[in-house]
């Protein structure tokens, strides 16, 4: 028998299957929420993890968070914050502090040694600077995931954007496509404008080093390289740690809470 849990979040629904014994990452599964209802993409990704061997029935636990109610076959529900850091420190045991960056915001949580959340900062449900406005950007630029990955990390001369706003970022970018900036140029400079962002709520928030960053974002290594940089220019001291799995720490961490859940409830 495994464990799943199920993170149904703005932009994305995230599944993982993990062992129950072991905890061992079995299954992962990631379908978009543009243009689709969010039950309909929790189902999609229940039908991919039974195509690999993992049927709905033989789940001992399947956890839920996010918009849990989008998850008709949960079997318990856990709070998004709480199975980000599980999820963190799953991949990255010595993180003492998270960065969750997803569709709509950001999120940096303190943690004590056994992974409980101490304190957290967390920026308004906006558009600007977040997975939702990069992705809207790159339909506009007419570039996909990849294609801007690429672009930003081979960038010699950054752009730089006049304004954080969603709106007035967008103007922004239209002008220096109508100006010849250099595609690769633009992307480094959105790219740098998000890590700015970031540090700026990091720097509120009082973190421990070393800081593992999960979300959607994690897996964009052009943002993830501007933001190390933005970090080490601003004597922070945060190192940063991510991992192939960090943008599926939410539904890991709801696994293992369901895990450790299950385990209460036998006893």
């Amino acid at each position: 028998m495994s464990l799943c849990g199920c993170d149904v979040g703005t932009g994305a629904v995230k599944l993982a299957v993990m062992a129950e014994e072991s905890h061992d990452l079995l299954f992962c599964c990631r379908e978009t929420l543009r243009k689709r209802a969010p039950e309909t993409a929790v189902n999609r990704c229940f039908e991919a993890a039974a195509q690999a061997g993992f049927p709905l029935d033989g789940f001992s636990y399947i956890a839920a968070t996010g918009d849990v109610t989008a998850v008709t076959a949960r079997t318990g529900t856990f709070f998004a914050m709480t199975c980000h850091a599980r999820g963190a420190r799953h991949f990255s045991p010595e993180a003492m502090s998270v960065l969750d960056i997803g569709a709509l915001h950001m999120r940096a949580m303190v943690l004590d040694p056994q992974g409980k959340i101490l304190s957290y900062k967390m920026t308004s449900q906006c558009a600007s600077g977040m997975g939702r406005f990069l992705e809207n950007v790159g339909q506009y630029l007419g570039l996909g995931f990849g294609e801007m990955q690429a672009l930003s990390l081979a960038s010699e001369d950054p752009s730089s954007l006049s304004a954080v706003c969603a709106v007035l970022a967008e103007t922004d970018i239209i002008n220096q496509v109508s100006r010849g900036v250099p595609m690769a140029d633009i992307v480094r400079g959105i790219h740098d404008a998000m890590a700015q962002r970031a540090v700026k709520l990091l720097s509120t928030a009082g973190l421990i080093p070393p800081l593992a960053v999960t979300g959607g974002l994690a897996a964009d290594q052009g943002f993830i390289h501007a933001l190390s940089q933005a970090l080490s220019a601003s004597g922070l001291g945060l190192s940063l740690k991510t991992h192939e799995t960090s943008p599926f720490a939410g539904a890991i961490g709801a696994a293992l809470w369901g895990g450790t859940r299950l385990g209460r409830l036998k006893k």
